[in-house]
C-alpha cells in the first residue's frame, strides 16, 4: 500500500488540482494519528469522524459530501460493506488485513489466507452482483435513525445493487402494535 500523502498526491493530479484542495475522511482513533499527521503535511484538509466509517466511504462517491477520499485502519466486516456499497457507486478501493495479535494471524492461517500481507482489490473484497443493504438505527449523515412516536416507529433505510445500479432510499412507518420489532423488555 501506497503511504498516505503519496494517495494524496496522486488523487490530486488525477483531479488536476493542489492537494490542498482534497478532503480526506479519517475515522478519529490513535491509531490514525501518524496518518493524520502525514496527510497533514502534504496539505490535504481532514474530516476527522467518531464513527460511521461505512458511510463514510461511500460518501467518497457522492461530490456533494466534499470528502474526496477515506482513509484508515478499521475492521474487516467494515471492510467487506464499504467494498459492497462501492461496487454499486463505481467507487474504488484497496485493503490488506492488519494484525494486532499473533492469534489473529494464527486465525487467518487457519482460514486459508497465507499472503497476510496481501492487497486486496474492490472486486477481490465484494465479488458477483452485490447488494447493500443499511438501516439507520441513530441519525447520521447516511441515514436517519428509528423515530418511534407512541406506538408508530419510522425507519430510514437503503438498498444497494450493482448489476442494476439501483439505489434505493426507504421509509417505513409500522405500527408496533401489530408488528413489534422493538423489544421494550
Amino acid at each position: 500500500m501506497k503511504p498516505p500523502e503519496d494517495v494524496i498526491r496522486a488523487l490530486a493530479s488525477v483531479r488536476g488540482v493542489d492537494a490542498s484542495n482534497i478532503v480526506a475522511c479519517i475515522l478519529n482513533r490513535l491509531r490514525h494519528e501518524e496518518m493524520i499527521a502525514k496527510v497533514r503535511e502534504v496539505g490535504a484538509r481532514i474530516r476527522l469522524i467518531p464513527d460511521g466509517d461505512v458511510a463514510s466511504v461511500i460518501a467518497t462517491s457522492r461530490p456533494a459530501s466534499g470528502i474526496d477520499v477515506y482513509m484508515g485502519i478499521g475492521g474487516a466486516p467494515q471492510g467487506v460493506l464499504a467494498a459492497a456499497a462501492l461496487r454499486r457507486v463505481g467507487g474504488q478501493m484497496q485493503a490488506r488485513l492488519v494484525f494486532r495479535t499473533d492469534d489473529e494471524r494464527a486465525r487467518s492461517h487457519a482460514l486459508g489466507i497465507d499472503d497476510l500481507n496481501r492487497k486486496y482489490e474492490l472486486y477481490e473484497l465484494a465479488r458477483g452482483d452485490v447488494i447493500f443493504a443499511a438501516m439507520g438505527v441513530t441519525n447520521g449523515n447516511m441515514l436517519d435513525g428509528i423515530r418511534r412516536e407512541g406506538s408508530i416507529a419510522t425507519t430510514h433505510s437503503l438498498v444497494m445493487r450493482s448489476q442494476t445500479g439501483t439505489m434505493r432510499w426507504v421509509r417505513s412507518r409500522r405500527d408496533l402494535t401489530k408488528s413489534p420489532f422493538i423489544d421494550d423488555a
